[in-house]
């Protein structure tokens, strides 16, 4: 199977551009969301976290497709998208109400966990501007037609906002194919997001329509099934993570029911405790499949958004060297990396990727 037919550098404006929501996180630190007295604010997105991590580690050309309530806190959320790095000139503004009625912000209460208590998010993301986005706000064919775009990543989070959320999706990797821009997708299923407007069938109808223009899907085995409604050999429904083979065989399905799919790439995680998880990747492209380094018991500080931040190392593997093996090394370096500080986004830098892809440690650099 060829590789990836990714656009040059030169002939593109951006490397990617992700669609997506991006809410103002709070974040109780070492506390709990029902005790705590203060909040420390970050910016957070499934889909812009990907970006962002393409942009402040990996130094490539990225921007965001969002829309914000024209307010004060539309403008924090903003200001912290510029700390990034990430163009924020596709942001649609829509005007506030003076009391959110109408439109508001999405926020997103996350605490971290530790030992024996998992992690907590508490989103308040009803009625947001990103959720209203529809078909025709934004000016795809000027974005991918005219700017050019090496890469598209979007994801299920978005497209379960609303059903016109859905639509922009489908609108946005229709026009991003036409052109030639390669699509990633992250399934990330949220059953409590589809709960109210259809659940799992309503899950299933939309991703697998947008699925039809994807070349890089993301997910794990829940995602898979409940998304896309895949059957997967010798998986027990009681089981709540699959083993080696049994992923493969989750590849082998997806393979078979959209043969569009020219990489597909999951995390390997088990959860210990809150602070100690096994982690690690596989991908398939070019008709293999790679396994990254596993990492037995990694540390972490903060989980939210390890997966978008190995997508971003995936992506960034595939710009530059076009090769799953060193795309899924860097996917899952990364991801580990980020999951050692805290807040949804990346703090690593591409030389320490680059030395816990090469195989070292937690010495200390001097």
């Amino acid at each position: 199977m060829a590789k990836l037919n990714i656009k040059t550098a030169e002939e593109c404006a951006y490397d990617c551009i992700s669609l997506g929501e991006v809410m103002l996180r709070l974040d109780p630190g070492e506390g709990r969301i029902r005790t705590t007295r203060q909040f420390k604010a970050w910016e957070g997105g499934g889909e812009y976290n990907v970006s962002r991590g393409l942009r402040k580690c990996f130094n490539k050309r990225t921007a965001i497709v969002t829309a914000f309530a024209d307010n004060e806190v539309g403008s924090l959320i903003e200001d912290f998208i510029m700390q990034g790095g990430v163009d924020t000139r596709f942001i649609k503004w829509i005007p506030y109400d003076g009391c959110g009625r109408t439109v508001r912000n999405g926020l997103n209460f996350t605490e971290r966990g530790f030992g024996i208590r998992g992690a907590k998010g508490v989103s308040d993301r009803g009625n947001t501007a990103a959720s209203q986005l529809k078909p025709g706000d934004i000016d795809w064919e000027y974005i991918f037609g005219k700017l050019g775009v090496r890469w598209l990543h979007t994801g299920g989070i978005f497209a379960a906002l609303s059903e016109s959320a859905a639509e922009t999706v489908i609108e946005a990797v229709k026009i991003a194919k036409k052109y030639g821009t390669i699509v990633s997708y992250d399934l990330n299923y949220r059953p409590s997001l589809w709960k109210s407007i259809g659940g799992q069938d309503k899950a299933r109808e939309v991703n697998r329509e947008i699925a039809r223009y994807v070349d890089v899907m993301i997910g794990n085995e829940e995602d898979f099934t409940a998304c896309l409604g895949l059957e997967i050999e010798g998986n027990d429904e009681n089981l709540k993570e699959l083993d080696l083979d049994g992923y493969k065989n989750m590849i082998r399905s997806a393979v078979k029911e959209f043969p569009n799919f020219k990489v597909i790439a999951t995390t390997l995680r088990t959860v210990k405790s809150a602070t100690i998880n096994s982690w690690g990747a596989i991908c398939y492209a070019d008709g293999e499949i790679y396994e990254a380094q596993h990492r037995e018991d990694l540390e972490i500080m903060d989980r939210v958004g390890g997966g978008d931040s190995f997508a971003s190392g995936l992506i960034y593997g595939f710009l530059e060297f076009n090769e799953g093996q060193i795309a899924v090394e860097y996917g899952a370096a990364h991801g580990a990396l980020a999951m050692t500080t805290p807040g949804d986004t990346t703090m690593a830098t591409l030389p320490e990727v680059k030395k816990l892809v090469g195989g070292g440690g937690a010495r200390v650099d001097r």
